[in-house]
């Protein structure tokens, strides 16, 4: 079985550990709970007829000055940025945090991930930004942790890139 280590990198409150929870036990809850470190989750999947056991480190994220503590990176082999489609800030932030991973793991495969796309009438990334991510070449997907709408893809999507 092929062994790899996701990390989930965004600021504060973007569903980085609802959406862990939603594809690791199919849970949602409306509870916030601020993670604290890091919490690691694992899962396994089958891919084109090959089980492989994905270590979902859901680290901690913070509103400025995001710093990744480079203990938590150490045998990365893929990641999730998270953010918030209702908070276009939280989206900013995902691309600083890009530049920053590019600088140091330049070749490892990644998502961007919009979450919260039942909450369509709060959005605030337009269609225009969403756009432009694409024409720069980044992969972006919508989720919903509520209702688990991507949820599985997104961790499929990256499972593939990481094979």
């Amino acid at each position: 079985m092929i062994k790899r280590k996701v990390c989930m990198l965004g600021t504060f409150s973007v569903g980085k550990t609802s959406l862990v929870r939603q594809f690791v036990e199919s849970i949602f809850s409306e509870k916030y709970h601020t993670t604290i470190g890091v919490k690691i989750d694992k899962k396994t999947i089958t891919l084109h007829g090959q089980d492989m056991m994905l270590m979902l480190w859901d680290i901690e994220g913070e509103d400025k000055f995001y710093q990744l503590k480079q203990s938590y990176l150490r045998g990365l082999s893929g990641y999730l940025l998270v953010a918030d489609g209702t908070r276009s800030a939280s989206l900013d932030a995902a691309l600083d945090i890009k530049k920053s991973m590019d600088d140091t793991f330049r070749n490892v495969p990644h998502l961007l991930v919009l979450n919260k796309s039942d909450l369509k009438e709060q959005w605030a990334v337009d269609s225009s930004r969403h756009q432009q991510m694409q024409a720069e070449k980044i992969n972006v997907i919508q989720t919903s942790a509520k209702t688990g709408e991507n949820v599985e893809d997104i961790f499929l999507r990256l499972g593939s890139l990481m094979l």
